[in-house]
Formats: structure tokens, sequence, C-alpha cells
């Protein structure tokens, strides 16, 4: 493993068990406080956060910057053309 790998994983585990202790004292303990509810409403929070992030440019399935705009300057001077149809006005 790398070093990078294993610091991740004893940081997972030390605040996973950071955050255990918490949840356990505010259970469990009569003189538990703002710390114990703070680490626990925070890690709960995080676990709220989505787990894998990637920069939009590398997501699959991600649209390009400005797409929306170059369909809407397209559509402003005539150049959409219906799904169906050859583009011509029905009447």
């Amino acid at each position: 493993m790398t070093t990078g790998r294993v610091l991740r994983r004893g940081a997972v585990l030390g605040f996973g068990a950071l955050w255990w202790w918490a949840a356990a004292r505010l259970l469990l303990a009569p003189d538990a406080g703002v710390v114990e509810g703070a680490v626990a409403a925070g890690g709960w929070g995080l676990s709220l956060l989505p787990v894998r992030c990637v920069p939009k440019a590398r997501a699959e399935g991600a649209l390009a910057a400005g797409r929306w705009r170059r369909a809407w300057s397209s559509a402003r001077r005539g150049r959409v053309r219906s799904a169906g149809g050859s583009g011509e006005a029905a009447g």
C-alpha cells in the first residue's frame, strides 16, 4: 500500500472512532454536552456528501460548459429544427 492510502485509512478510522465515541456519549452519559453534539452532528452531515467527486470536465456524461448558451443563441437565430419535420413551418 502507498503511504497516502495508509494515511487516508488511518484518518477514516480515527474520525469514525471519534464519531462513535461522541454518539455513544450522547446516548449513555448524562453529562454529555455541546462538544459531543457538534462532533456527532458534523460527522452525520459529512456522511451526506457524495463520496466520489470528480471535476465536471472528467465526469462521464457531463454537459460541456456553455452548451445551453450556444443552444439558446442558435434558437434565436432560427437554426433549430423540429425533430420530426423538415424545418419548414406548417400552415
